[in-house]
């Protein structure tokens, strides 16, 4: 086997002559027929909620967890499903676990989820350390890459049928070569040259070509066939966007396809929302993708109590502002959703309880729990104050950042509104506490309305070592 760790060449030539005899479309045809089908058949209706933006990593496992879930407003999982053939070529290809390790039962995790309406993301990986490039190393590209469209047939096989019915299917985790960080070589991601002592790797050249031939588009063509979405592998944010897009429209000479051409949602991890935005211009826009996802974000951003809240209304208003017309379009998952660090969602233990970022959820999903809208007017904020706004139902809601003392905002532009019958309140953004009504005067002008609010001494964060308050100003017409 070379360094390339080349594909049958049987195989190729068998797919080769096919298509020049005209048995079968070129892979160029194949991959535009299901581009144009799959975004023919993209949902336009329907209401946009917070809830379809928000997954979390893991599974909810019970039902007290699932409850939790709830509350937070969190409407989709991700795990991995395996082992696969563990140990030996001879070994039936398991699919019935998950959990890093592998030590949960996925079945009754997935069909938990189906009766809950929350979402399932199977993530496919890695390879059996028998099969591995590296030796022992099971985030090392395939020997036998036959070893790895098994394992990916057999999982969508199993999980695309009913009961189970999911659709979703991520293609590794963050496969990249070397990273700005200054690591030679992506962490999930290994081949020639590499070391687990960093000092002694040296970057693995053909990363992207060996993920692209060896395991992108041989799985997305069997996730394809079972009527399944690709989810892109999740792009790491030290990887560089400029990258991403040139690994993305790389044509492979093996597979002769571009990688995009076998992606249905972009994905990538840990990046902030308006990073989302020219991958939204360059293949959203265009369809040449069904959506954005970032299926990692979080972990010690979330040290951070404004990061998620503030991470999820920007996001939503984002959606709403580029072409939100599918519920699957956009969504983001923590991670992690459970652990004992104190930044976590929730602290582990029996009973589990909630952490600052979890309750931050909460507050989110009660406060813009309505169908979505996009807010058509203007803000404009006095010193020391800046947010966003959308609607809510029938709510104007608008997430502010302040510090301390006396702010104001003067709202225009909101058609429909009638201000002499507006109300306001505003909201701590982490803990859910209505402030108290003298602390927030409205007045209504034919220009719009003007509120003024009073953040107390006592704030909920500080932003670059300043003490700062993010709640919400729920603006209600009274009947």
């Amino acid at each position: 086997m070379s360094d390339r760790f080349e594909f049958s060449r049987r195989r190729r030539a068998l797919l080769a002559a096919l298509a020049a005899s005209g048995v079968m479309p070129s892979m160029d045809a194949l991959a535009a027929q299901s581009r144009f089908v799959r975004r023919a058949g993209a949902s336009s209706g329907g209401e946009r909620r917070i809830t379809q933006l928000i997954g979390a990593n893991g599974w909810a496992e019970s039902a007290s967890n699932i409850a939790m879930w709830k509350e937070m407003g969190i409407s989709w999982g991700r795990d991995s499903v395996g082992p696969g053939q563990r140990n030996s070529p001879d070994d039936p290809v398991r699919v019935d676990k998950t959990g890093a390790a592998f030590d949960h039962d996925l079945p009754p995790a997935i069909l938990q989820n189906n009766r809950n309406g929350i979402h399932s993301l199977l993530l496919l990986g890695y390879t059996p350390k028998w099969n591995a490039s590296v030796e022992g190393d099971s985030r090392s590209a395939p020997k036998d890459d036959s070893v790895w469209q098994r394992y990916v047939e057999t999982v969508v096989r199993t999980y695309v049928a009913p009961p189970y019915n999911v659709r979703h299917f991520q293609i590794w985790n963050e496969a990249a070569g070397k990273l700005t960080g200054g690591s030679p070589q992506a962490t999930f991601w290994h081949g020639k040259n590499f070391s687990a002592h960093r000092e002694q790797a040296r970057p693995y050249d053909r990363a992207m070509q060996d993920y692209v031939d060896l395991v992108h588009i041989p799985a997305a063509r069997i996730v394809r066939k079972y009527g399944g979405y690709v989810v892109y592998g999740g792009w790491p944010d030290q990887g560089g966007l400029e990258n991403y897009v040139k690994w993305l429209e790389y044509r492979s000479p093996e597979a002769d396809a571009r990688m995009i051409d076998w992606v249905d949602y972009l994905d990538t991890h840990y990046l902030g929302v308006d990073a989302l935005t020219p991958l939204y211009e360059r293949y959203v826009a265009r369809g040449a993708a069904r959506g954005i996802w970032q299926t990692e974000i979080g972990d010690r951003y979330m040290s951070d109590p404004h990061y998620l809240p503030t991470y999820f209304f920007k996001f939503a208003v984002w959606a709403l502002a580029h072409g939100w017309n599918d519920p699957n379009q956009y969504v983001s998952m923590v991670y992690h959703w459970d652990g004992f660090e104190p930044y976590r969602l929730t602290h582990r233990g029996n009973p589990r309880t909630y952490n600052v970022s979890g309750r931050s959820l909460i507050v989110l999903n009660k406060t813009v729990g309505g169908a979505l809208e996009r807010f058509g007017g203007q803000l404009a904020f006095g010193p020391d104050a800046s947010g966003l706004a959308l609607r809510s139902g029938g709510d104007l809601v608008i997430q502010v950042r302040a510090g301390p003392g006396p702010r104001n905002v003067d709202v225009s532009g909101w058609a429909g509104a009638q201000p002499e019958r507006l109300g306001v309140a505003m909201i701590d953004a982490l803990t859910g506490e209505a402030a108290d009504a003298s602390a927030i005067s409205a007045r209504s002008s034919a220009q719009g309305l003007s509120i003024g609010f009073r953040i107390p001494e006592a704030v909920n964060g500080a932003r670059h070592g300043a003490p700062e308050h993010l709640a919400y100003l729920v603006v209600t017409q009274r009947a």
